[in-house]
């Protein structure tokens, strides 16, 4: 699949961005965090053994922390940059985990309809230009029953001055929490409060970081009274979707 198709369906990242995915504070920071607080959205048991695919994995830093905490029997992961894939096999290689890596655009997923238990979005979404289109990729390789991890910066983080100076978005598509969250009701997902949390984590403050806060000189204020940054959700196809 050629760069120029792709571009048409993902804005790439800036070199400052590229090394950040592969930084101990995204390691640890960030991505852990939202992997355990995920962990902790589902309602229900966790599928045994599942076949996971990483929707977007970037250079593979959440292969670890995915077998540790959803022991799958099949780890998938996907990314339609070639560098970043090269980047994955070395950390799976690293790491001594078996991974399958696929060069694929989310908006044209390279896997088969219902062979999915877990797909992971991890902080990807917002990089795609064909949201709605990608979208109905993941439900479809996603079985009757199974899970979208959905972890997503907001407009309001995104459009802020330090994001646009070191990363690169399509602005055009960016949304709320609720935006989100709606766009995942409308392709068929269910899920209810129980599933959805709004971290206020330091990294998603562009205008102090947080520094107040952990200073003690300002409450973060509570859910409702902010306009969220970030928005986690486990989401679920239906079981009913194997007679559709």
């Amino acid at each position: 699949m050629s760069s120029q198709y792709l571009s048409k369906h993902y804005v790439e990242e800036t070199r400052f961005g590229f090394w950040f995915l592969r930084s101990h504070t995204w390691q640890h920071h960030v991505l852990r965090v939202a992997i355990n607080d995920l962990r902790s959205l589902f309602s229900e048991p966790l599928p045994v053994a599942p076949v996971l695919l990483d929707a977007g994995c970037g250079q593979g830093k959440s292969f670890k922390l995915l077998q540790q905490v959803f022991a799958p029997s099949r780890l998938i992961g996907l990314d339609a940059d070639p560098h970043s894939l090269e980047r994955s096999r070395e950390e799976a290689t690293r790491q001594g985990l078996a991974v399958e890596l696929i060069g694929s655009d989310c908006a044209t997923l390279d896997v088969a309809d219902a062979s999915v238990d877990i797909l992971f979005c991890h902080q990807t979404f917002h990089h795609l230009v064909e949201q709605h289109r990608a979208l109905n990729e993941f439900y479809r390789v996603l079985k009757p029953g199974g899970y979208l991890l959905f972890a997503e910066s907001t407009e309001a983080y995104i459009d802020t001055w330090v994001i646009r100076w070191l990363f690169r978005h399509p602005m055009h598509v960016q949304k709320s929490a609720e935006q989100y969250l709606e766009m995942l009701r409308e392709q068929g997902f269910e899920f209810d409060a129980r599933n959805v949390s709004y971290p206020y984590l330091w990294w998603s403050r562009a205008r102090d970081f947080g520094l107040l806060e952990r200073w003690g000189l300002r409450k973060a204020p509570p859910v409702g009274q902010r306009e969220e940054t970030l928005v986690n959700c486990v989401a679920r196809k239906p079981l009913a979707s194997v007679a559709a």
